[in-house]
């Protein structure tokens, strides 16, 4: 799970697993400060990166940040499938864009995700979708809207990961 800084990745890993504190949420942005690996049923791990972006947090613990990540995703060799979480609300940022691109580009199994896509109408997610999916270039049919509120899309990532895993 990738993605900038309150988008909503620990809320994503709760709901999916149907636990409401494996992964810490909280209301600050730039609180997951390390990558939290999560063991799942003692077969696969979904694994929490720090956010990207805005956080609370000085330059040099955000660069930080970014090598961490980096280095991870250079050297992870059972990544199977990265989730890139955006804001249904929110334009794709230059950290967003330049994630979807090294992930096509190390050719890596992708899925993006529109979180609090409940905070928007039926009309302006459509159009939000349509408008972030030209920006990256990508088939709106292939971005999941969701919501850990309504759960809208929750499912549909679950078997994503299980799609993996044969």
């Amino acid at each position: 799970m990738v993605g900038r800084s309150n988008v909503g990745k620990s809320s994503l890993i709760n709901a999916v697993l149907k636990r409401k504190a494996v992964a810490r949420v909280s209301q600050t942005p730039g609180k997951t400060q390390a990558i939290h690996f999560y063991l799942i049923n003692e077969k696969f791990h979904i694994v929490d990166l720090p956010g990207y972006g805005y956080a609370k947090v000085a330059k040099p613990v955000m660069a930080s940040w970014r090598q961490l990540v980096n280095a991870y995703l250079q050297e992870a060799e059972m990544l199977r499938l990265m989730f890139l979480l955006l804001d249904a609300r929110r334009t794709p940022s230059e950290h967003d864009t330049q994630m979807h691109d090294w992930t096509t580009s190390a050719a890596i199994d992708e899925r993006i995700v529109l979180t609090k896509s409940d905070k928007l109408s039926n009309n302006e997610l459509a159009k939000n979708q349509t408008s972030i999916a030209r920006d990256l270039g990508v088939d709106p049919t292939a971005l999941i809207p969701c919501s850990v509120v309504t759960k809208k899309g929750i499912e549909e990532v679950r078997r994503e990961i299980v799609t993996r895993l044969t």
